[in-house]
């Protein structure tokens, strides 16, 4: 009899714990696609608008003297992306002020032309989220880390499209090697629910319509050729972005300074390149390289305005300016390695995005989700060779890479 009362009690903590996530996931999936969903089209509206208006354009140094006034006024200095990482490591607590922070300030820099994503300050927006319904549904710490996870997963889903990748990306960004299962559930739920209410707000995910060649053993050794060079511009991107940002602090001190300085050499750079593929977040020429249609240095460009922008206090996201970086690194390259343009510039995206994040799970499911499983043995030699290759750099000072890239040990390093 104690037997069977210990199983049933074993059955029902489960039970409980099941319908405890679902329940909270969903709240948090459903706020999290509603909060996503305008976030998309705040974004979209301030592209649109910059579109309309070129001059903006120049009202980008005062927009940056007012994202500093506005983090300062809201006191979320210092508190980004690498923050809500450590909100699930450490379960070190988020200000919710940053979600009108970081959403304003997103809009702003798209508005004015800085050259930015948004996916990046959805996890923000998200992390912040999740962690706070935590505390509202008086969830442990343990519970209030697996909210914060749910609440990535839901604004990634919403703004990108991809529900799939959105729940194995929060899973396995955080500590690389190690997969949080517990939270397995409790991110699909609140990743489908945050898709379902984009959907009801009319955003259509990123589709594109990909054609993969025949996968033989020399397409396969064309993509892995690829993949080694998604890995060396990962390595430059990463370098380039908390570079400049350290330059930049440490020659003009003063934040208001920095920021304005930064916008004017923007604007300089934009007027030099003599067009405006290179702020915002380039949307459309990602499509034109999936397109098979790229200029061969404009992922150097890219990364340098990307650097620039956020290296001196413009807010957004780094993953859109990767995809950007991507393709038409892929576009170009493939055309001197054989491989379809439009092919290439999609590997281009799976491996960069795999080098800048070491998410090679996440990259592979992307790669499904945005381009079909057509070529799929070339998206995962491609995600195997630029996760390896990539080293130990990545977009976040905060992410930990649990297991050695080359052998079988165990080293626990922060990304550089």
């Amino acid at each position: 009899m104690e037997k069977l009362q210990g199983f049933t009690d074993h059955v029902m903590l489960y039970v409980k714990t099941l319908v405890k996530w679902l329940l909270a996931a969903a709240l948090i999936g459903t706020v999290g696609g509603a909060v996503g969903s305008l976030f998309h089209l705040g974004v979209e509206y301030a592209t649109e608008l910059r579109t309309e208006v070129p001059a903006l354009l120049y009202a980008l140094p005062l927009a940056g003297v007012l994202i500093v006034a506005l983090y300062r006024f809201l006191r979320t200095q210092d508190v980004g992306t690498n923050a809500v990482l450590d909100a699930v490591h450490q379960g070190r607590e988020l200000p919710i002020l940053l979600i009108p922070a970081i959403f304003l300030a997103t809009l702003l820099t798209h508005l004015a032309g800085g050259s930015a994503g948004r996916e990046g300050a959805a996890l923000q927006i998200g992390g912040d989220l999740g962690e706070h319904f935590g505390k509202m549904l008086r969830m442990d710490d343990k519970d209030c880390r697996l909210a914060t996870l749910c609440g990535m997963s839901a604004l990634f889903s919403a703004l990108f499209g991809t529900p799939l990748a959105a729940v194995f990306f929060a899973l396995e960004v955080v500590s690389i090697g190690v997969l949080y299962y517990s939270g397995l559930i409790p991110c699909i739920t609140s990743s489908l629910m945050a898709y379902a209410v984009s959907l009801r707000f009319g955003i259509e995910p990123m589709r594109f319509a990909v054609a993969a060649p025949e996968t033989g053993a020399l397409t396969l050794a064309r993509a892995a050729v690829l993949a080694l060079g998604c890995a060396l511009v990962s390595i430059l991107f990463c370098e380039m972005l908390h570079r400049t940002e350290h330059l930049a602090e440490r020659l003009v001190k003063n934040d208001y300074l920095r920021a304005f300085l930064g916008g004017c050499l923007v604007i300089a750079l934009t007027l030099l390149a003599g067009r405006r593929d290179y702020n915002g977040a380039g949307g459309h020429v990602i499509a034109a390289a999936l397109g098979g249609t790229a200029k061969p240095e404009a992922f150097l460009l890219k990364i340098v305005f990307t650097a620039i922008t956020l290296g001196c206090g413009f807010k957004g996201g780094e993953i859109v300016p990767t995809l950007f970086v991507g393709s038409t690194f892929g576009c170009a390259a493939g055309a001197l390695l054989g491989l379809p343009a439009g092919f290439a510039a999609a590997l281009g995206i799976t491996g960069l995005f795999c080098g800048m994040t070491n998410c090679p799970i996440t990259s592979l499911l992307i790669s499904v989700e945005l381009f079909g499983a057509d070529g799929l043995l070339c998206y995962a030699v491609v995600c195997a060779v630029s996760y390896v290759c990539s080293g130990y750099r990545g977009l976040y000072s905060s992410q930990t890479i649990l297991y050695s890239k080359l052998r079988a040990e165990f080293i626990n390093v922060h990304t550089k």
